[in-house]
């Protein structure tokens, strides 16, 4: 070593600690790369992040070989700067050139390439790992002989190394997350839309259906007379035909169908009947996203939702499914407005058969929705009895004052605006 000029130690010196610097920022880099990006560029054939694929597709590997040149670039790095302190200053100088080497090693080999790494991790990968296969090429023996050793000491620890880490995989709450954050790169009615596609799960066909009492059906013991005016005037394009009450539904009539056989003049009762679908039963506490399948399994775009008894709740369709994804588009949002009355002292007086789930979408409210679908048996529920005009309640942030009870239901009631909450 005496016989090395200082110019060429400093020089090496230097190598060593960018050397430090190369595996410190690109270890954070490939650490730290979006794996689901990854995976996206690899199909599309990017030549870098085909190679850092294949790179942490091994991770004990990757580590292996960084740690190698990282430990051995640091040793040399020590080795070398206590030589140039004992040719300039003597002993006195080397413990000068431990707490300088440090310092300069924590700052440029460390903190700033890690930093950068962390910042910039696709560039600083795709760009590192060439070198990476080449180390690898180089140094397999080596880095064979590390790995063997500490993969051996883990499974004897009980860590399977080649098993699949739990990171590889986005539960449903985690990728609402990711796309909330996403920020300008989905528009905001697409990240509605992907939220509500991840909602459908949590939802059951009994919240969307058009509940028992609303449902529009033709009665097939009337007047034939009578069910030609009911099908001419019908703004439905599917219809629910019974004997006598809902209960006893014989099946459904398609008004294209219909439409038809009325033009060409061939239309009957003996060809009304014959043109029945039968009717297909979902139970109510089927999930929207399970519901979605079987409608389209089954061919089906309207079903009749039945409780445990079998008794029939209400009908729902395939539209309102997908409206639950897109948002309102076969019915009329005012409807839902209609039913909402602003007020001067800026409360609103509400219907009280409105649904929870409409009025928290339209009104951007927040009450409640695991139990009562409508207002009124909210209130009720809430208050366990049938209460009088004038009682007052609240129901989460939102005081509630009951302004009509009519055929003991809550006909009306006045939600007052949610008090500002106390800075703190």
């Amino acid at each position: 070593m005496s016989d090395i000029p200082l110019s060429a130690l400093i020089g090496a010196l230097v190598a060593l600690l960018l050397f430090s610097a190369f595996f410190s920022g690109t270890e954070t880099a490939l650490m730290s790369i979006n794996r689901y990006r990854l995976r996206h560029l690899c199909r599309a054939g990017h030549p870098g992040a085909v190679r850092a694929s294949w790179l942490l597709d091994r991770p004990d590997r990757l580590i292996g070989l960084i740690l190698l040149g990282n430990t051995f670039a640091n040793i040399a790095a020590s080795s070398i700067a206590t030589i140039i302190a004992l040719r300039i200053g003597g002993d006195s100088a080397v413990a000068i050139a431990a707490g300088l080497l440090t310092l300069v090693m924590l700052i440029f080999s460390e903190v700033a390439p890690k930093t950068l790494g962390a910042l910039y991790p696709e560039p600083v990968a795709f760009y590192s790992s060439y070198v990476y296969q080449i180390l690898l090429r180089i140094l397999h023996p080596l880095v064979w002989a590390v790995n063997t050793s500490a993969n051996g000491l883990l499974r004897l620890a009980g860590v399977d190394v080649y098993e699949p880490g739990t990171m590889q995989h986005l539960t449903s709450e985690e990728l609402r997350t990711v796309v909330n954050e996403a920020g300008a790169l989905i528009p905001k009615r697409h990240q509605n839309m992907l939220l509500s596609v991840l909602d459908l799960g949590r939802v059951t066909v009994n919240d969307i259906m058009v509940p028992r009492h609303e449902i529009t059906g033709i009665n097939i013991d009337q007047e034939w007379e009578d069910i030609l005016s009911q099908l001419r005037h019908s703004q439905h394009s599917r219809l629910p035909v019974y004997h006598e009450d809902i209960d006893r539904i014989v099946g459904f009539i398609y008004m294209r169908n219909v439409v038809n056989l009325m033009a060409a003049g061939t239309f009957d009762r003996d060809a009304f009947m014959h043109m029945l679908r039968e009717p297909y039963f979902i139970p109510e506490n089927t999930p929207l996203n399970t519901q979605l399948l079987n409608f389209q399994r089954q061919g089906r775009r309207i079903g009749v939702v039945v409780d445990e008894y079998g008794d029939i709740q209400g009908l729902a369709t395939l539209e309102d499914i997908l409206e639950e994804i897109v948002g309102e588009f076969t019915t009329d949002p005012s409807t839902i407005v209609r039913d909402v009355h602003p007020q001067e002292d800026g409360s609103y007086i509400v219907d009280g058969a409105v649904y929870v789930r409409d009025l928290n979408k339209m009104m951007r409210w927040n009450f409640p929705t695991g139990g009562p679908k409508t207002l009124s048996g909210l209130i009720i529920e809430y208050l366990e009895t049938i209460p009088e005009a004038g009682t007052s309640l609240k129901i989460g942030d939102y005081p509630v004052e009951i302004v009509q009870i009519k055929d003991n239901t809550v006909k009306t009631a006045r939600v007052l605006p949610v008090p500002p909450h106390p800075a703190r």
